[in-house]
């Protein structure tokens, strides 16, 4: 009841017009780099997080969430207008969503796009509402030990239920640990990897290193593919969108299906990838017409988006409740509410209620309205996509470079950003995977800690992290998880063995 209450005045404080205003520029700029082929969620959020260094925390992330929202909205335009997936969890989108195009059905694709997105990202934010205050009060009989659990909880599932080689998953994450370390120690004050450099004093800015892993490193492969973009036009009329909507009751099971995916994905590590190749797979293997997917049915559009939106949204659940990004994008949203002087986690709905209301509430109201802004938009920024990307490109590498230099005002901090821009260049065009590297950079200050002032706790004794049920069973689930492919290889491999024995038996 006290949790619908603050939801209540969550929403209340947002129903102003200047909440409402950078709602909108939110959703818009969302829209904008969701539509940009390989700019997305992630890279967009980093790009534009400096223009809400000046804001009040609730107006800065209200928008930055919005910008979220927007992202995810606009990546569906691409995939099925033009075929080239705006998000990597788009690729599915593109499976029934461009044929559907192709067959003059283009405003019923994208009706379904959007509708299956609010559908997807609606289910996820009741799910934060109801669960997220539960894990917290939970989380506040945590201690070092249990802390440091949950952090190789995080680090293992990401290695253990990845679906990139899990060593390119370790070797980013072992990377993303090293540079951590770089400045002075936080628990002895020992200067560590600064090479006498004064500028590496205060360590590498998390925010520094994201605008150039996501930002310039895109633009650099951007540059080297020379896209050339030809799409088909399209227009959402009133009527296509209640015939759409006419027809959803046909396909709830794949929709409540897709979205339990999505928020189981989003909440471990799995990632909207997985989800919405997972979404689109069981839709095809439960449909009665499974040849159909893939030359143009419309719940092959329905599921991925479902899946992908929710896995996308819950993924901000550990990191509200535990401090502990499901994804790069909520990594890159806990960075900004470290700026902010907001420490996400458990505490945070105690020392900040407001805050996290008005978030949530956000949440529900973003996706209302950015929803009605994509279906009576569409045209506008499908047109974005015919504007040379030599015009886009500069623009992109200005802000990313006044966004760096604006965290600290220091033009160290533009090299930084152009040489974390070459790193995620070729960590793309080998395959190491950035989330982890994001996810180690943004923990691996706080894992240490935890470690260090649980040995000092116990005198050196590993036996801490099994001191009591608690910390054991998360500390047992993350090494199960760490080893889940060899588990899951060996339960596979005695169960095809026990068949035929059987059998024949």
């Amino acid at each position: 009841m006290e949790a619908f209450g603050l939801l209540m005045h969550g929403f209340a404080v947002l129903l102003t017009w200047k909440t409402l205003a950078l709602m909108m520029v939110g959703l818009v700029l969302g829209i904008f780099v969701g539509v940009l082929p390989g700019l997305g969620g992630p890279n967009g959020v980093a790009i534009l997080l400096p223009l809400t260094f000046t804001m009040d925390p609730t107006s800065a992330i209200v928008m930055l969430s919005c910008i979220y929202w927007g992202a995810l909205f606009g990546g569906a335009i691409t995939s099925i207008l033009f075929n080239i997936p705006g998000e990597a969890w788009s690729v599915a989108t593109t499976f029934d969503g461009y044929p559907m195009a192709q067959q003059g059905k283009a405003a019923e694709a994208l009706t379904a796009a959007f509708t299956s997105s609010f559908i997807g990202s609606l289910v996820a934010v009741l799910l934060i509402t109801f669960l997220a205050p539960m894990i917290s009060s939970f989380a506040l009989k945590f201690g070092p030990p249990e802390f440091f659990a949950v952090y190789l909880l995080t680090f293992c599932s990401f290695v253990g239920l990845g679906r990139e080689a899990k060593h390119k998953t370790v070797i980013s994450m072992s990377l993303g640990l090293l540079l951590a370390g770089v400045g002075m120690d936080t628990v002895s004050g020992q200067l560590r990897m600064t090479f006498g450099s004064n500028e590496l004093l205060r360590g590498i800015n998390f925010l520094v290193a994201v605008i150039g892993l996501f930002g310039i490193s895109e633009i650099l492969l951007t540059m080297e593919e020379r896209l050339a973009l030809r799409g088909h036009a399209a227009g959402i009329s009133l009527r296509v969108v209640l015939k759409v909507w006419k027809d959803l009751p046909k396909y709830w099971v794949t929709l409540l299906r897709s979205s339990f995916i999505g928020c189981w994905l989003g909440i471990t590590p799995g990632g909207a990838i997985a989800a919405s190749f997972m979404g689109y797979n069981l839709a095809k293997r439960f449909s009665k017409d499974p040849d159909s997917f893939g030359k143009g049915r419309i719940e092959g559009v329905f599921a991925p988006e479902t899946a992908a939106h929710a896995s996308g949204t819950s993924a901000l659940l550990p990191m509200l409740a535990l401090g502990i990004p499901g994804s790069g994008t909520a990594a890159i949203l806990l960075g900004g509410l470290m700026v902010w002087g907001l420490n996400p986690g458990p505490l945070l709905f105690v020392e900040h209620k407001d805050f996290v209301w008005g978030l949530i509430a956000s949440m529900y109201l973003g996706n209302v309205v950015g929803l009605v802004l994509v279906l009576t938009t569409v045209p506008v920024f499908a047109s974005i996509l015919r504007v040379p990307f030599a015009a886009v490109a500069p623009m992109i590498v200005v802000s990313c470079a006044i966004g760096a230099y604006a965290i600290q005002n220091a033009m160290f901090d533009i090299w930084l950003m152009l040489g974390f821009g070459i790193v995620g260049y070729v960590f793309k065009k080998i395959g190491i995977p950035l989330a982890p590297f994001t996810l180690a950079l943004v923990l691996g200050n706080r894992a240490e800690d935890a470690f260090r002032l649980s040995m000092i706790g116990s005198g050196g004794d590993m036996k801490v992290f099994w001191a009591n049920g608690l910390v054991g069973s998360i500390t047992t689930l993350a090494i199960v998880l760490l080893f889940w492919p060899v588990i899951d290889k060996a339960v596979g491999s005695v169960g095809r063995l026990w068949r035929p024995a059987k059998a024949s038996g």
